[in-house]
């Protein structure tokens, strides 16, 4: 049997040179900015993909700045395998053609985009539902961070999810 002086949720953590609250990541996740980001290992259409985030309390990642791009850009050349690791992220058209949407409902701000040359195509040469959800991920193929490209939404990719960091309190276990 298992026993815990504190709660399941309750967060301690040290902060040696300050009495503030510290942040952090759950097991898994890795701590950015703020944000919490989980790079799944299994691929899926982007509708699982979404679910599977949601259970996991957050969400595809909707990204907000050039430097949360140039993050996710670092860590997807760093841990995918050239040339078939491709990565969902929380921005789709399937409500209605060419109007990009955040998961978080949002309209995509336009300029603030990252797509590669000629993306979005909505393409329907293998999909003839076209090409209505945004993935990156395909290492040397683009440049300056242009790594966003469209594709059907039933193709199984791997994805990036996003939560808020969690906050907790210092453990005070250096005080003297």
């Amino acid at each position: 049997m298992h026993s815990s002086f504190f709660h399941e949720t309750e967060i301690l953590c040290s902060n040696i040179f300050k009495d503030e609250p510290c942040s952090k990541c759950e097991e898994g996740w890795e701590h950015h900015g703020g944000k919490c980001y989980y790079f799944s290992v299994s691929k899926s259409s982007w509708t699982v993909s979404r679910g599977g985030c949601r259970a996991k309390g957050g969400d595809l990642v909707k990204i907000d700045s050039r430097e949360e791009q140039k993050f996710l850009d670092q860590r997807l050349k760093d841990i995918m395998n050239y040339p078939q690791d491709k990565f969902w992220f929380g921005l789709t058209d399937s409500a209605e053609e060419g109007r990009w949407l955040w998961v978080d409902g949002s309209l995509l701000d336009k300029s603030l985009t990252y797509w590669g040359y000629d993306e979005p195509d909505d393409w329907k040469g293998d999909y003839p539902d076209g090409e209505d959800c945004a993935r990156m991920g395909v290492k040397d193929e683009t440049s300056d961070l242009n790594s966003w490209f469209d594709a059907s939404c039933n193709v199984a990719h791997r994805s990036i999810c996003e939560k808020a960091e969690i906050t907790g309190q210092p453990t005070g276990w250096l005080d003297f």
